[in-house]
């Protein structure tokens, strides 16, 4: 692929040893922290069903979270370019993964539910036009192996208007 390329370090701590380090599954915490220069620290663990803390973050939640914020982002760039001014945007994705007998596993599917707030006088077809344009811009879409859905709800004035899942 030509173009620029952009790199990304970040670094994983584990810090979750009890004192016993991996004698056993049970001995350890799945905690760990996720370090990049100048952001947060992201405290991370594993999934609760796989032994992690329900207070931080997965890698699965994670994934989820990528994909919603590409989406946000690459719809918020693309509907500024088309003259749909957004006022609010929010989702709440869904991601589905499904393991195997082995203990492997993969996701299935993750699905976007973007309610976006647009102005009056901003062209309500075009706003749901736009989400159809973002997967082919969104850099951790195209990066999967996995269908990413999308449910746009575009609201005008308080006043939610029907819109076709993309």
């Amino acid at each position: 692929m030509s173009g620029k390329t952009h790199e990304y370090d970040v670094s994983v701590v584990w810090t979750g040893n009890h004192g016993t380090g991996t004698t056993g599954y049970t001995a350890y915490g799945r905690e760990h922290e996720v370090h990049a220069q100048a952001a947060p620290t992201i405290l991370g663990t594993a999934d609760p069903a796989f032994r992690g803390d329900p207070t931080r973050w997965n890698p699965e939640q994670l994934q989820v979270a990528a994909l919603s914020q590409c989406h946000m982002l690459w719809y918020l760039n693309l509907a500024a370019a088309a003259g749909v001014v957004v006022t609010a945007y929010e989702d709440r994705a869904h991601g589905v993964m499904c393991q195997d007998d082995a203990g492997g596993g993969q996701f299935e599917s993750v699905t976007l539910r973007p309610r976006v707030t647009i102005t009056a006088d901003s062209d309500h077809e075009a706003a749901l036009r736009v989400h159809a344009d973002v997967p082919a811009k969104c850099f951790i879409a195209r990066s999967v192996n996995f269908p990413v859905h999308h449910e746009p709800v575009i609201t005008v004035d308080g006043a939610a208007m029907p819109s076709t899942p993309v």
